[in-house]
């Protein structure tokens, strides 16, 4: 009997779940740790924070996913790894560790919050998701009294789709008159096309929403914004959206990483130095050429982790990860609008969210119980 653990109940893990009941009756033992007894999908976070979506709406019940299959769900969070002695370790007072003869992570990716001053009130990062949800009634509670000033520090896909959900959720409040802007110091979504970014501006434009470009943030504390050029904006709501970090678990379990401290895997998405582990999504390093932080990563490594964590178990031959080709990209701005690209082709409008809340929704129904 093998030991499997899950650490992690994101994304790239959903078809893991979903199998456990085969791999028991292989039998092996499954366990599964997560730091919540729902995951929240992240791709229609900025849409709780917009009102579009309830937050049930949008989580999975993992702890009870899990459990229905036969698996044992432990809620903690992973600390570190001794990949010699197979073992995870959680924080917390629990000092026993969890052994595992095969062990699959999809631990997921941080926005950093050191440009946070320490106690800053009214200052949320953009992951965990579940933070959006909070803002979202801190908006509430300022529109209902006064205009509200919003401050985003990014200019990426992140820092847009939360401008146009903030944008959204202050219309819904009849507070038209909120103050929202952009601290993109270069570039804003350089990362994308001319023609998406061109979209994007025009909705910006026409919501009122301002760009405040030239200089990067330097800090924020409650109710500011302070740049490298030491101008000072007020606030009274900040969103972190400076882009994600694969967790630091395996940086501090002294595990072969990429440059950016994600676990360093092979095209069976295998560590490649303890081929017992596996992992997939945000946390991982692709050792052929690293991918870019999209959940469609981790949806199209479902089913390779899947066939390679029960191929590990058994004594099997593994199979190859293939990344595949360009994948689609659909920007939620709120309001029921969002921006579509894929190979050259762009638009903006109603039809672009339509097409993204088709997919979102039919996603999250598959593993609703």
């Amino acid at each position: 009997m093998g030991e499997l653990i899950l650490a992690g109940a994101g994304h790239a893990h959903m078809l893991l779940m979903e199998a456990i009941p085969e791999i028991i009756a292989d039998g092996h033992r499954v366990t599964v740790i997560g730091p919540d007894e729902r995951h929240y999908y992240s791709g229609m976070g900025p849409g709780m924070l917009g009102g579009t979506y309830r937050p049930d709406e949008i989580s999975f019940p993992v702890k009870d996913m899990v459990e229905s299959r036969g698996g044992t769900f432990v809620l903690g969070k992973v600390a570190r790894i001794d990949p010699r002695k197979r073992l995870v370790f959680l924080n917390g007072e629990k000092k026993e560790p969890y052994p595992y003869d095969v062990l699959s992570c999809n631990l997921g990716s941080t926005v950093p919050d050191s440009l946070a001053e320490a106690n800053s009130k009214d200052v949320y990062s953009v992951k965990p998701i579940q933070n959006l949800l909070q803002a979202r009634m801190r908006i509430q509670e300022i529109a209902s009294e006064r205009t509200v000033r919003i401050g985003i520090c990014g200019g990426g896909p992140a820092a847009f789709e939360i401008a146009g959900n903030a944008w959204a959720e202050i219309q819904k409040q009849g507070r038209s008159s909120a103050k929202i802007q952009i601290f993109t110091g270069n570039t804003f979504l350089h990362n994308q096309s001319e023609r998406v970014r061109n979209l994007a501006l025009k909705i910006l434009t026409k919501r009122g929403i301002e760009l405040v470009q030239g200089s990067y943030v330097q800090r924020v504390a409650s109710g500011n914004v302070i740049l490298q050029n030491r101008e000072h904006y007020a606030q009274d709501i900040i969103f972190l959206a400076l882009g994600v970090t694969p967790s630091e678990v395996f940086a501090d379990s002294n595990m072969p990483t990429g440059k950016d401290g994600g676990l360093k895997v092979n095209r069976y998405l295998q560590s490649i130095s303890y081929p017992e582990i596996f992992g997939g999504g945000d946390c991982i390093c692709f050792e052929s050429a690293p991918l870019d932080k999209v959940g469609v990563y981790a949806v199209r490594q479902n089913p390779v982790l899947v066939h390679n964590v029960r191929a590990q178990l058994e004594g099997g031959n593994l199979k190859q990860f293939d990344p595949g080709g360009s994948y689609l990209l659909i920007l939620n701005a709120g309001g029921g609008k969002g921006i579509l690209h894929k190979n050259g082709l762009s638009f903006g409008g109603s039809p672009a969210f339509w097409i993204k809340d088709y997919i979102d929704r039919r996603f999250i129904k598959r593993f609703k119980p």
